[in-house]
């Protein structure tokens, strides 16, 4: 067979939550029986608007995709600029695009530890070295990612919220971690999950971008949106660097559907509304339950809880004999954790009776 380039050869691929079908077809599960709290996904699924307009493009598949209408809407829902909008086929898309774009042989890209699994691998992907520098409590060490930045730094990888831990960084503390990354690193703030923060948690930082042109912003319809199955995704960052991303872009990475679903998403703000007060719930929920249990939960600013369980792999085991699949996270160095994905009030309720009869 062809030889593959060596940062290939041993590149260790994402691995994402269960499928209900696969835990269904292992265990001999009746698939409806099944509650996926692994990945993250909005319980509500998707927007009423994102399912009508899905049925209004339904005859129109046989065309390639107009994307300038999702990039519009996009640029009056963030008050950037139609050239600061890089469209990508799930965020993840535009964290490669990242990578192909500012990283090859010699460079590196400097990550926390316990970060997305992604940042990993699209370094290493384009032939680069990823710095992973040790986390503080579960979170970002914003000092020693700035500390660990050298001549060969050309990206700079940071979520916050943080997936999988779930822990946040104020934004006062990241605009001054901004200012301080030299501004020939690209620092890419991942925010997929910025629309679950509070109102006194959130800061608009698409108005950071005039001032730091380095600096690129990076969100998902995958979550609050509910439209993970239809991948679509988006970059925000100063009209040079989007121009950049746009050539090594695939021509029309962003599908009919998606692109039609998620500008009706955008406009639906009474769907979000009810997504986030569905999380608030059923975070204090989950925290409360877990916590009589005896258990340690990590700040949680997403739409998932991230919890310390004695003997987590045999807990996960147990639970998906139940039909109850979550996420284990001894992929990312924290085999004692278990991230669950908030779901409705009865899927949080189901989630933790198993868990307490898994305890006694």
């Amino acid at each position: 067979m062809p030889t593959p380039n060596d940062n290939i050869s041993d590149l260790v691929p994402y691995q994402p939550g269960k499928p209900i079908e696969a835990l269904a077809r292992e265990r001999g599960i009746p698939a409806e029986r099944i509650i996926k709290l692994a990945s993250n996904e909005n319980p509500l699924g998707m927007s009423p608007k994102a399912s009508a307009a899905l049925q209004d493009v339904m005859g129109e598949l046989h065309r390639y995709p107009e994307q300038f209408g999702l990039v519009r809407a996009l640029a009056r829902h963030t008050g950037a600029g139609e050239d600061q909008i890089v469209l990508g086929n799930g965020s993840n898309d535009v964290l490669d695009l990242v990578a192909r774009t500012y990283l090859g042989p010699g460079n590196e890209a400097v990550s926390s530890q316990y970060a997305f699994a992604i940042y990993q691998i699209a370094a290493q992907s384009a032939g680069a070295t990823n710095v992973v520098v040790p986390a503080k409590d579960y979170a970002h060490d914003l000092d020693a990612l700035l500390r660990a930045v050298t001549a060969n730094t050309k990206v700079l990888w940071l979520a916050n919220p943080n997936n999988p831990t779930g822990t946040f960084a104020p934004y006062a503390d990241v605009k001054r971690f901004v200012e301080q990354v030299p501004s020939r690193v690209a620092v890419v703030l991942d925010e997929a999950y910025y629309e679950y923060l509070q109102p006194s948690e959130r800061v608009d930082t698409t108005q950071w971008l005039a001032a730091h042109p380095n600096l690129i912003l990076v969100r998902t319809f995958s979550k609050i949106y509910g439209l993970a199955g239809l991948r679509v995704g988006y970059g925000l960052a100063a009209p040079a660097v989007v121009e950049l991303l746009n050539r090594v872009r695939q021509p029309i990475n962003v599908s009919v559907a998606a692109a039609a679903a998620a500008t009706a998403a955008l406009k639906d703000t009474a769907f979000v509304r009810r997504s986030v007060a569905l999380n608030q719930a059923g975070r204090q929920q989950l925290r409360a339950g877990l916590e009589e249990l005896g258990l340690t939960c990590l700040p949680a600013y997403g739409n998932f809880v991230t919890v310390a369980v004695p003997d987590a792999a045999a807990c996960n085991e147990a639970l998906l004999d139940r039909g109850i699949i979550v996420r284990p996270l001894a992929g990312y160095g924290m085999p004692d954790h278990l991230r669950v994905t908030i779901g409705t009030q009865a899927e949080n309720e189901q989630f933790l009776v198993a868990i307490r009869e898994f305890l006694r």
